[in-house]
């Protein structure tokens, strides 16, 4: 085709709707990318795609308003040759509101009875643009395509768009560690443009093979980035669910964009906390993002990072820490199952946690015996009390710098103790059948779980209620006659009821111990029946006692803690749900 000319007999048109420098700014754009062969007017195509689907629209109601088409032939000359330019595009043609936009404006200006020789000449050029966009093997589709206003037939797109992607993928097929000749052209250069390309493609089910191969193709050098446009898209798809990638395509967006990785974190801590119990739970285990942080550290942590910045907002929360230990236990178990040159030494997933607590803390209570949990326990706890005397006396010395550090590395063992709760959960079951000789050590790891600093928690005197309330709870427990002692059950229910301005402990602390005892003790099971539905009820806490019941099961059928006797734990737990369930009702 020739060089547009000027618009002069566009400068002579008054009409309102259209203004005659947009025009020319519109064509010279068509002129500038052809048929898009070469990267830049790719790249300058995909840029102004929205802003060309507005003046096609603008440009469709002029053509609308015109009484016929010779009158619009009049009004703008060169009307055909720029939508015949649009129509070669196959950047444009590949996006289905530029797309149907065209076909709108063409079949605008075909006239069903021409009146004249410009008329007949334009529906016959008309024929011939639909025809060859719709098809070249078939003439029927061209007809078809007429018949349905400016609608395309699903093949003609399909067509289309598959050519495209086949395209650009070719673009991507070799990595630069491939190539024959050493001064031949990286074919990493064309990625990043590749990737442009593919941002007005995003949502099309088409071209899911590109933007994988894009995401998954391996950094073999720098050169090899992807368009931050292309990422900004397919984050913002996918998180609206108008796009759907295979697994390994979300952990590689995820793995490419922080933003995406952030969105995805949040939006897991956002439907977990409006769920509760092992509902919530499940929810994590079936996410896709624990599998991805073992397979990428980065990822893992700055998911690692989100949840201990939320968790310093809200520490005291238990569905906070809940769903950081399932989703740490869902890590490690997708961390199990990594090929071993796959693996990344654990170290180098928790760089801030206290290094000598690391593998203890790291290591399941299934994978040693039982036996053992309670030294286990022990050692624990009597390196956890030694990094809180640390910051206690950092505290005193007037250092602020040693201050600051030993708040972190207490701050951090407690993020890691909330992440490995598994030993926790140990710890509440062993209170439940433990004699007073052996429950000192476990007594204060319990504490500082849910009580981890001094500053406004008052630690010490909190494992003062703490030992208090295992005390009554064991008397109740070992009474195998009745009725049970009053003096018991009324001071236990006054320390789950806070009083004002005096620590108290959590009430989940004690609900736990609670659970736990009426799960693993020796009392019978209308004992342990009567002894949890008396408590919850003059306490009015049966939702949170429900929670701390699903979250006990939920832990025990994952595996990660053992019951010497599960059947008899898991018809105790029925039951107890049972009595709950009914409380709940009434």
């Amino acid at each position: 085709m020739s060089q547009l000319q000027p618009l002069t007999q566009l400068q002579q048109v008054t009409e309102p709707l259209l203004n005659v420098q947009e025009m020319q700014f519109w064509l010279n754009k068509a002129v500038a990318w052809g048929q898009a062969d070469s990267p830049d007017a790719q790249k300058d195509t995909c840029l102004h795609l929205s802003r060309l689907s507005s003046y096609l629209q603008h440009l469709l109601t002029h053509i609308n308003n015109m009484s016929s088409t010779t009158e619009t032939m009049k009004r703008l000359p060169f009307l055909g040759q720029f939508l015949g330019r649009l129509c070669w595009n196959p950047y444009v043609t590949a996006d289905d509101t530029n797309r149907r936009l065209l076909f709108q404006c063409l079949w605008g200006l075909y006239s069903e009875h021409p009146s004249n020789a410009v008329e007949r000449k334009a529906n016959q050029w008309i024929r011939k643009v639909l025809c060859q966009l719709a098809t070249e093997e078939d003439d029927a589709a061209a007809l078809a395509l007429m018949k349905c206003v400016g609608v395309p037939p699903k093949d003609y797109h399909l067509k289309v768009l598959r050519k495209m992607v086949a395209s650009l993928q070719e673009n991507i097929g070799k990595s630069c560690n491939s190539l024959g000749k050493i001064n031949q052209r990286c074919s990493c250069d064309s990625v990043l443009a590749t990737s442009e390309a593919c941002v007005p493609l995003v949502t099309c089910p088409e071209a899911a093979p590109l933007i994988g191969a894009l995401l998954q193709r391996p950094a073999t050098c720098v050169r090899a980035a992807l368009s931050e446009d292309f990422l900004d898209a397919l984050s913002s798809a996918y998180s609206s669910q108008s796009l759907s990638l295979e697994e390994q395509a979300v952990v590689s967006l995820w793995y490419h964009s922080l933003s995406s990785l952030e969105e995805a974190v949040l939006s897991l801590l956002e439907s977990v906390l409006t769920r509760t119990g092992s509902t919530a739970q499940k929810q994590v285990a079936q996410s896709l993002l624990p599998k991805a942080c073992a397979q990428h550290c980065s990822i893992f942590l700055v998911v690692n990072d989100i949840f201990r910045s939320f968790l310093k907002q809200t520490e005291g929360n238990e569905c906070v820490k809940s769903l950081i230990q399932t989703f740490t236990s869902c890590f490690l178990r997708e961390v199990a199952l990594l090929q071993p040159q796959k693996c990344v030494s654990l170290k180098a997933f928790f760089p801030q946690s206290p290094q000598a607590l690391l593998a203890p803390l790291l290591t399941l209570p299934s994978e040693m015996p039982q036996e053992a949990w309670k030294h286990h326990l022990n050692w624990l706890s009597s390196s956890l009390q030694r990094l809180t005397e640390e910051e206690e006396e950092g505290d005193g010395d007037g250092s602020s710098g040693t201050k600051s550090d030993g708040h972190h590395k207490v701050f951090e063992a407690w993020f890691l103790l909330v992440q490995c709760a598994h030993w926790v959960q140990v710890t509440l079951q062993l209170l439940g059948t433990s004699g007073p000789e052996d429950c000192g050590p476990l007594l204060w790891l319990l504490t500082f779980y849910h009580h981890p600093t001094n500053r406004g928690h008052h630690r010490a005197l909190q494992l003062v209620h703490v030992k208090e309330a295992w005390d009554h709870l064991r008397s109740l427990f070992l009474v195998l006659t009745r009725p049970l002692p009053v003096d018991h059950l009324h001071s236990l229910v006054t320390l789950l009821s806070p009083q004002p301005q005096q620590p108290s402990p959590s009430p989940f602390l004690i609900l736990s111990l609670l659970v736990n005892f009426a799960v693993f003790s020796q009392q019978s099971p209308s004992g342990s029946t009567q002894i949890l539905q008396t408590v919850v009820d003059r306490s009015g806490l049966v939702d949170e006692a429900v929670y701390v019941l699903s979250s006990l099961e939920f832990r025990l059928n994952e595996g990660s803690c053992l019951s010497s006797d599960a059947n008899r734990v898991h018809l105790r737990i029925e039951a107890l749900q049972n009595t709950l369930t009914r409380m709940h009702a009434v």
